[in-house]
């Protein structure tokens, strides 16, 4: 499989949303709640984002609702502490500017742009709140697929809904398990670290493909 320009094909660029365009940049909130709980640092993120409720919501299992009564009961919240909790929590999550500049570059050039993210049946109003929902064609969540990456339905629903060839794909993940996963089935991928020049990375592949 060759990575560089075979054909002039422009291929499709797909992102992951948490780790990738938006990222937590200061962890300060969610250690003050660890220590207003009573809890070892650390432990509310455990909870919210790596119980066994977190991993049902993302395939749908759970509704947002659902997940975040589990949350509550876990933490021992009532409502308006979960309310502001989750305030906090999010408090210091930010989307990256650049990222969705290099998003409307892409789109502009005439690539395809699309997001393939592992979390739960509200991302799409999460993503309109942020206001960049209609900059990705397709956005798959894995709620609605029922799939979560690395697992190869996942990326085989992904390439369905874009109508191209593996080779036709560039994939961003932030982990490398979902960057292989994705490898795997043929297609390119790029795991993303914070402050990298994901622009520069992106170049050599942009075109080519299999037509």
């Amino acid at each position: 499989m060759s990575e560089h320009n075979t054909s002039g094909v422009k291929r499709a660029v797909v992102f992951d949303f948490g780790g990738v365009l938006v990222r937590t940049m200061d962890y300060t909130p969610r250690h003050a709640w660890d220590d207003r709980l009573g809890l070892p640092r650390g432990s509310v993120e455990r909870i919210v984002h790596g119980s066994d409720a977190w991993r049902e919501a993302q395939l749908g299992r759970l509704t947002p609702e659902q997940y975040w009564a589990q949350v509550a009961a876990e933490l021992g919240l009532d409502a308006p502490l979960l309310a502001q909790f989750r305030r906090d929590y999010f408090s210091r999550d930010q989307l990256d500017a650049d990222l969705v500049a290099l998003i409307e570059a892409l789109r502009t050039s005439g690539h395809a742009v699309g997001l393939l993210s592992n979390d739960t049946l509200d991302l799409r109003e999460r993503l309109r709140a942020l206001g960049i929902a209609a900059l990705f064609d397709p956005l798959l969540i894995s709620a609605r697929l029922g799939a979560m990456k690395p697992d190869p339905a996942a990326y085989r629903a992904l390439l369905a809904a874009l109508g191209r060839p593996p080779d036709e794909v560039i994939f961003v993940d932030d982990l490398p398990a979902n960057v292989a996963g994705a490898q795997a089935l043929g297609i390119h991928a790029v795991q993303y670290t914070a402050g990298m020049d994901l622009r520069a990375a992106l170049a050599p592949l942009l075109t080519g493909g299999a037509h």
